[in-house]
C-alpha cells in the first residue's frame, strides 16, 4: 500500500485481509460441513469489505448477493438435505499424506505470489492512481462486465446454472434414497 493512504484505511485493509485468511483456514479445517459453510460465508463477507475499500462496490455487492447469499444457501440446503451435519458420521479421508501434499501446494502457491509481487506489471494492467468511482461510472463498469458475460460467455454462464440445478436434483435423489433405506 502507498504512503498516501490514511492509517485507519491501511489498518482496516489488513484487518479484513487477516479475517479473510483466518476464516478460509477455519473453513478448510472444519470436519462439520455446516460449520465449514459458515466460515466460508465469513470469508465472503471479509472479501466484500476488501472490495468496498478498493472502490469496487459493484463487485462487493455481487460477492455478498451471489456467493455469500445464493451459493451458500444452495450449499447449506444440500448439506441439510443429505444430513451431513454431524461430523461423527462423515468418514475422515484426511490422512497425514494429504496434509503434507496440501502444505506443499500451499508453499508453491505462496512462492508464486511472492514472485509475482516482486515483478513489475505492464502499464496496461496497472490501474492509474487517479482512477475513481466517477471515472468507472463514465466507463460504465457494470456494462463492461455484463456485455461479455451475456454475449461471449453466455453458454458457460448457462451451463454453470444447469450444473447447479443438476447438483441440487442429485442431492434430492440421494436424500430420498437414504430416507427410503432408513424406513
Amino acid at each position: 500500500m502507498d504512503q498516501h493512504y490514511p492509517l485507519f484505511y491501511v489498518f482496516h485493509f489488513y484487518l479484513f485481509g487477516v479475517i479473510a485468511i483466518a476464516s478460509a483456514l477455519a473453513f478448510v479445517t472444519r470436519k462439520s460441513p455446516v460449520a465449514a459453510a459458515l466460515w466460508l460465508v465469513n470469508t465472503m463477507f471479509a472479501l466484500a469489505a476488501l472490495y468496498v475499500m478498493l472502490d469496487a462496490d459493484f463487485i462487493a455487492a455481487m460477492q455478498v448477493l451471489v456467493y455469500a447469499g445464493a451459493i451458500m444457501v444452495v450449499f447449506l440446503f444440500v448439506v441439510m438435505l443429505l444430513n451431513l451435519g454431524h461430523p461423527s458420521e462423515i468418514p475422515d479421508a484426511r490422512g497425514k499424506w494429504w496434509k503434507i501434499a496440501a502444505a506443499l501446494v500451499g508453499l508453491a502457491l505462496l512462492s508464486m505470489v511472492m514472485t509475482i509481487s516482486r515483478t513489475r506489471l505492464p502499464e496496461s494492467l496497472v490501474m492509474p492512481r487517479d482512477f475513481s468511482v466517477t471515472q468507472a461510472a463514465k466507463y460504465n463498469a457494470v456494462g463492461t462486465i455484463a456485455r461479455p458475460l451475456f454475449n461471449e460467455y453466455l453458454l458457460a454462464f448457462e451451463l454453470t446454472s444447469v450444473l447447479l440445478l443438476v447438483a441440487i436434483a442429485g442431492a434430492v435423489v440421494l436424500g430420498r434414497g437414504r430416507e427410503s433405506n432408513a424406513r
